[in-house]
């Protein structure tokens, strides 16, 4: 990825701003179901909240590590390139836009926001 290709993501709301689900949004919920079921991923996909805490550059990723032992999760940020956490277990999807801005997603309407190792517990142990 060369320099020119490096800016910033579209803002979101900072958590205080972002709404939360509520009855408002019962109607969606049971439509957003209804498709999951009907490729059968109701079991593999749910809703997250989109918010944003910091800036990230479109280089940059989320990144969880799990320790496994005091069962704790920690986010922070890595270079997409430079991770060695490589399962996406986040998406945004980019409404109005047909292709990721990450070369790796290039063809698709979504970028990952989040990857994890799952086979070590993330991060990977030495």
């Amino acid at each position: 990825m060369s320099t020119e290709d490096i800016k910033p993501r579209t803002d979101l709301p900072r958590f205080e701003e972002a709404a939360p689900l509520g009855p408002q949004d019962a109607e969606f919920v049971q439509d957003l179901i209804a498709v999951l079921e009907k490729h059968g991923n109701a079991d593999r996909f749910g809703l997250c909240l989109l918010h944003g805490h910091f800036p990230l550059a479109a280089d940059e990723i989320l990144v969880e590590t799990t320790d496994m032992e005091t069962r704790t999760l920690r986010t922070s940020v890595e270079k997409a390139s430079g991770t060695r956490h490589k399962k996406p277990s986040q998406w945004r999807f980019l409404p109005g836009v047909h292709h990721s801005r990450r070369a790796e997603f290039a063809g698709d309407p979504y970028e990952v926001v989040l990857v994890c190792d799952p086979y070590s517990g993330c991060p990977p142990r030495s």
